[in-house]
C-alpha cells in the first residue's frame, strides 16, 4: 500500500476471512500478528458477507427490514387502492428480496423458506387473504414468482445476456452451464427472452 501512498483506516476498515475453519484460523492468526482482527462478517453495498458464505445475516437483516415496512403497510392497508398497496410492496418489499439475489443462489431451502415467508406475508397483505389461506394460489393470482425462482430468473437473465455480447467474456464462460439447462426454444428466443422465462419458470412454480 504504500508504494501507492494508501493508508490503511482500521478504524473503518472491516478484514473478513472466507474459506474452511481451518483456513480461517490460520489467516487469523497472522493477521492478528499485525494488529488486525478478522470481523464474522462485512457488509458490502448493502449485502452482508459471512465467513461461511451462508448470508444468515443478510437473509435476517432482509427479513428483519421488510416485515418492519410490511407491518406499516398493514397499517393503511384499508385506505389504500390494490395499485398503491402494490406500489409499497414493490417498493418496500420485492425491492429487498431482488436486491443482489443471484448471491443466494444454491443456499438451503430453509434459508430461502425465510424470505419466501416475507413474500408470502407481502401477498396477503396485498389481497387481504386470510393467514390459513394456500398461498400458492394467491402468488399466481398475482403472477409472483416465488423467490426460489426469482433467484433463478435473475441469473438466466445475466446468462442470456453475457451469452449475447453484452458481458464480459469471462462471465459468459462462468454462466454458461446454467443456460444449457432451458429449452432450446427459450434459448433461441432473442428478442422475448425476459418475458417467455418468466413464463417458464412461472410454468415450473405452480405445475
Amino acid at each position: 500500500m504504500s508504494h501507492t501512498f494508501l493508508q490503511l483506516n482500521q478504524d473503518k476498515t472491516e478484514v473478513l476471512i472466507i474459506g474452511s475453519r481451518t483456513q480461517r484460523k490460520k489467516l487469523a492468526t497472522k493477521l492478528n500478528a499485525l494488529g488486525l482482527k478478522p470481523s464474522q462478517h462485512a457488509k458490502n453495498l448493502g449485502v452482508i458477507f459471512d465467513s461461511e458464505l451462508n448470508f444468515n445475516s443478510h437473509v435476517q437483516g432482509v427479513a428483519k427490514s421488510a416485515f418492519y415496512h410490511l407491518k406499516n403497510i398493514s397499517k393503511v392497508r384499508s385506505f389504500l387502492s390494490l395499485s398503491n398497496t402494490e406500489r409499497l410492496v414493490r417498493a418496500f418489499i420485492t425491492s429487498r428480496l431482488d436486491y443482489c439475489n443471484a448471491l443466494l443462489s444454491g443456499l438451503p431451502q430453509n434459508t430461502i423458506n425465510h424470505l419466501q415467508l416475507i413474500q408470502n406475508s407481502a401477498a396477503r397483505v396485498l389481497t387481504r387473504t386470510r393467514r390459513r389461506a394456500h398461498i400458492s394460489p394467491i402468488l399466481k393470482s398475482l403472477r409472483w414468482l416465488p423467490v426460489s425462482f426469482r433467484i433463478d430468473f435473475k441469473i438466466l437473465l445475466l446468462v442470456f445476456k453475457a451469452l449475447h455480447g453484452l458481458a464480459p467474456r469471462y462471465v459468459s464462460a462462468a454462466f454458461s452451464r446454467y443456460a444449457n439447462s432451458l429449452p432450446e426454444d427459450l434459448r433461441v428466443a432473442d428478442n422475448i427472452f425476459k418475458r417467455k422465462l418468466k413464463t417458464h419458470l412461472f410454468s415450473l412454480a405452480f405445475m
